[in-house]
């Protein structure tokens, strides 16, 4: 079904692939397929059909949400968040791409645009109070620096906290929930949970600081 471009439906709050430190399946696709997807893409979504923005949407989100969590130095809400703002842009002014890096080139820069918006929008938030602005950075090379950045905080935090942090943002299980499977209370799974995120934030901190 076709539908005006504004009136796309985002799938808000999407589940994000359960292992975020895979690499993403987009990047091993052939340059020609990547490139006649990315037309495609971008001419669907210029024209308002929402089936193929839902693809297009699966296509690149596991890829922004990655790029996303680097610049926000781990902060997941605030990456989660991000990616759902770009898409919701691209919804509204993705017209035109010549190939699959000039989409992708768009598609991060619209991503930092928000991150940025949202860092200025929340500067007296206590989460992020003393928190750098996410840096202007180049998409290829420093890109994989990020994304093995983000691999090696990952792989660096016990097993209890990734889990922990993939039951919540990945599986979307509430407090509740959680607290259920490890016989605890909500009160102690927020204070796990909040304990994890200030881990993977400053890890990712600290590893942003030695790369910018």
């Amino acid at each position: 079904m076709t539908v005006s471009a504004t009136s796309i439906s985002l799938p808000l709050k999407a589940r994000i692939p359960r292992h975020p430190v895979e690499t993403a399946s987009l990047q091993s696709c052939p340059t020609a397929t990547a490139d006649a997807d990315a037309r495609r893409f971008t001419a669907a979504v210029a024209a308002g059909d929402e089936a193929v923005f839902c693809e297009f949407y699966e296509a690149y989100r596991q890829r922004l949400f990655r790029f996303a969590l680097v610049l926000a130095h781990g902060d997941e809400t605030l990456a989660h968040d991000t990616v759902q703002a770009a898409f919701i842009t691209a919804a509204k002014k993705l017209r035109h791409v010549e190939n699959a890096e000039h989409l992708w080139n768009w598609l991060a820069r619209v991503a930092r645009q928000q991150l940025g918006k949202a860092w200025r929008n929340q500067r007296q938030n206590s989460a992020i109070v003393g928190m750098a602005e996410p840096p202007d950075l180049p998409h290829a090379a420093a890109e994989s620096v990020l994304e093995e950045n983000l691999d090696t905080a990952l792989l660096a935090m016990d097993d209890a906290e990734r889990e922990l942090l993939e039951w919540f943002y990945f599986d979307r299980l509430s407090h509740k929930e959680i607290a259920g499977r490890l016989a605890a209370t909500p009160k102690s799974v927020s204070s796990r949970l909040e304990r994890a995120r200030a881990k993977l934030r400053l890890a990712m901190t600290r590893k942003l600081s030695h790369e910018t």
